[in-house]
């Protein structure tokens, strides 16, 4: 049994390991995670609409034996009103994922890339808006070094231009989705069980995808093999996983520190692009890379210090 007094790594602070500590390193897990979508995405082919709801609805079905289990263990009534607090973050997370490809498709990757991951610069609005939480000096200094790190990997292709401008107001506008669907799953979090306020958040946020998508393509229709695994493979690493664990972070950590460390993924899939498609990172990614992990860990290891 580990010591909860001495780390057996020297670089790691004393007691790392006990269960805040693994907290830490779950959540770190779950970004990694979700840096796989990315790669998954490039990798298909199918409507951009119908790949955001499979893998929704897909994980909606993987985790329904757990949704089942603790609705049997629920204490009160489970109605309406409980389904209803998965209703409203389930519709930001459908608008989200569907603004960001249309945004995407619209501006430059660097553009997109870049105003995507300023989700800590909203955060605190949106944290203070709901629990009038103000985020500390260690939170203000990790968020700067990610910000710099973000502005050095998109400035040197950075586009702006009256072409890009929509592109990139729909990018803006789907950043601040994701603000708030992680804003208020730290509000709805304590109210349900994980499972009882996932996968209903799922399921609607898949059946909202897929009416959306309905418009643009028949989804009856035959689909090849390496597009079903592409499927699975985003329901089950990237959501189930990825947004489930970002979910359960939230119940432990300020929003500020998950929504930093979010911002390990476009280091994690540059890594991941290097490894399965030989893209060999700028020079200026691993100056990014550095700036962005440093702020990570500032968050978490001033978040693991009060926890100690």
């Amino acid at each position: 049994m580990l010591s909860d007094t001495i780390s057996p790594m020297p670089f790691l602070p004393a007691g790392f390991f006990n269960r805040t500590g693994f907290r830490i390193a779950l959540l770190i897990f779950g970004v990694l995670c979700g840096s796989t979508a990315v790669i998954m995405i490039r990798a298909g082919g199918d409507h951009p609409f119908l790949v955001a709801s499979y893998r929704l609805l897909i994980a909606a079905a993987v985790l329904f034996p757990f949704f089942l289990r603790d609705l049997k263990n629920y204490p009160g009534k489970y109605g309406w009103q409980q389904v209803g607090w998965s209703a409203a973050p389930a519709v930001i997370l459908a608008i989200h994922f569907m603004s960001w490809v249309v945004g995407a498709r619209m501006t430059a990757v660097a553009s997109a890339s870049l105003i995507a991951n300023l989700t800590p610069v909203s955060m605190p609005f949106f944290v203070f808006f709901f629990y009038q939480e103000r985020i500390n000096r260690s939170e203000v200094v990790g968020t700067l070094f990610t910000l710099a790190g973000l502005v050095v990997l998109g400035w040197s292709t950075l586009q702006v231009s009256q072409t890009n401008f929509f592109g990139d107001l729909i990018c803006f506008g789907s950043m601040l989705a994701f603000a708030a669907y992680l804003a208020l799953g730290r509000r709805n979090g304590p109210r349900l069980s994980l499972w009882l306020y996932m996968v209903p958040l799922y399921a609607i946020a898949g059946m909202v995808c897929l009416l959306c998508a309905l418009p643009f393509i028949n989804p009856i229709k035959a689909y090849a093999t390496t597009d079903v695994l592409l499927f699975i493979g985003l329901g089950l690493i990237p959501t189930v996983l990825g947004h489930t664990i970002l979910n359960y972070s939230l119940k432990f950590f300020r929003g500020q520190v998950v929504s930093v460390t979010n911002l390990g993924q476009p280091v994690f899939a540059g890594f991941l692009g290097f490894l399965l498609f030989s893209e060999v990172p700028r020079p200026v990614f691993f100056a990014a890379a550095a700036l962005i992990m440093a702020g990570v860990l500032i968050v978490l290891f001033s978040s693991f210090s009060r926890r100690a």
